[in-house]
């Protein structure tokens, strides 16, 4: 089963940017769709954002816009470009395939605050 590290989270003004990166232990290229995940506290975890193998790309509508996901199979890594952050997107991230596989990450802290 895939192994998934997410990393670059960080504390941010609203705003500003981030870039979230997602490490697969092996190969993504075998996943249809990989997605880039948010749980803040008190709520559901939601899918933000999802690109498929052939890089189509959709958003959830309070982000669009202002992320961006794309993927690169051959390093087997899926990236969140953040711009315009605003308090609400304050959570924990996560990456995953689309549908989801049981093997989550510790996922990364992104909050946004003055």
């Amino acid at each position: 089963q895939v192994q998934l590290v997410e990393s670059g989270g960080g504390l941010v003004q609203p705003g500003g940017s981030l870039r979230l990166s997602c490490a697969a232990s092996r190969s993504i290229g075998i996943i249809y769709a990989m997605a880039w995940y948010r749980q803040a506290p008190g709520n559901q975890r939601e899918l933000v954002a999802r690109i498929t193998n052939s890089g189509t790309a959709t958003y959830v509508s309070s982000v669009k816009g202002r992320f961006t996901i794309s993927r690169d199979n051959a390093k087997n890594t899926v990236t969140l470009q953040m711009n315009s952050l605003k308090p609400e997107d304050t959570a924990v991230y996560y990456c995953n395939g689309d549908p989801e596989s049981s093997a989550w990450g510790q996922g990364t802290q992104v909050t946004v605050s003055s």
